[in-house]
């Protein structure tokens, strides 16, 4: 009996050392920086996954196929994107997207930052101020651009009405029935919204420039124009550079703003990749078309992107 209840009391030892030893190296492992950030990491990459990585992939496969909604597609390779090079409507798409993020993003950096600098000096009721010039960006985009689509009318613009009576015009403009003139009203109102975006991350970095460099340069004799050339606008450039590529990058994934005033219209003339994959798409019930049509915008994105974290991590 005590040879039996030695046996057990060894065991027993053994079994409390093995979970001592396991209890110290789960802490060992929490303690080490980079096991805990994997572990707190974990959740959200299974989200990615699931809900991202997911349906990127089948986009690509998709893309391969000829499937339409409520028919199963089969494998056809790379004839969407070979089909899609043919298409005019898709070479007007590509056309428009190009001149809708290269227009819209230099007039928004430039009128956001003569905002930034307007607001950077001390003026009365500051604060509320800049909450107001806020509401473009803030406001959901569908809202707004619904609104402008009121203002866009053609029977009851009040912009029209106002030419009308200033004796500019005799008839009402039809704004986006006219190919010209809707391209440039869907770029203006993209332009309204991105303006406050760029304004207030260019204040911030204005507001973060040392007011003792700018004393100095005032002492050295340096005028207004030659403090900021040489003073403020060197600080500030990494916040344009940032600010502009995650501008070109939502400008060329827009979908709400062209589709409430236009829908791609008139006679397909408006489209971007967004507006143009969904016609095709959903609209038209050819998914492997419409998801080729997206997988274009991708290579541009990517490089914008890239570009991007490369330019942060330079400067982190």
């Amino acid at each position: 009996m005590f040879w039996v209840r030695t046996v057990k009391k060894k065991k027993l030892i053994k079994i409390i050392l093995k979970m001592n030893s396991g209890s110290i190296q789960t802490e060992n492992f929490l303690d080490r920086e980079s096991s805990l950030g994997v572990l707190l990491m974990l959740p959200g990459l299974m989200i990615l996954a699931v809900f991202l990585a997911y349906p990127f992939f089948l986009g690509i496969w998709l893309s391969l196929t000829d499937t339409r909604i409520g028919m199963p597609g089969e494998f056809i390779g790379l004839w969407n994107y070979v089909d899609l090079l043919e298409d005019e409507i898709f070479h007007q798409t590509a056309w428009n997207t190009m001149i809708y993020a290269l227009v819209t993003v230099p007039f928004k950096a430039a009128m956001g930052l003569g905002l930034a600098l307007v607001l950077n000096n001390q003026i009365r009721f500051s604060n509320p101020i800049r909450a107001f010039i806020m509401l473009p960006w803030i406001v959901p985009t569908a809202l707004s651009s619904l609104g402008w689509f009121m203002i866009f009318d053609p029977v009851f613009s009040p912009i029209s009405w106002l030419m009308i009576k200033m004796g500019f015009i005799d008839l009402n403009i039809n704004f986006l029935g006219d190919q010209l003139i809707a391209v440039t009203a869907i770029c203006w109102v993209n332009i309204w919204r991105g303006i406050p975006f760029f304004g207030i991350s260019i204040l911030a970095g204005l507001q973060a420039v040392p007011a003792e460099l700018h004393e100095q340069a005032a002492i050295d004799g340096a005028n207004k124009l030659n403090r900021f050339r040489h003073v403020t606008l060197p600080h500030i450039s990494g916040i344009l550079m940032i600010t502009s590529l995650l501008s070109v990058i939502w400008t060329f994934a827009d979908f709400q703003l062209i589709y409430v005033l236009t829908k791609g219209g008139p006679a397909n003339q408006t489209h971007i990749f967004g507006t143009y994959a969904y016609q095709v798409g959903l609209s038209g019930t050819e998914i492997g078309m419409g998801a080729a049509i997206t997988l274009y915008m991708f290579p541009i994105l990517a490089f914008f992107s890239i570009l991007l974290l490369r330019y942060m991590r330079k400067n982190a």
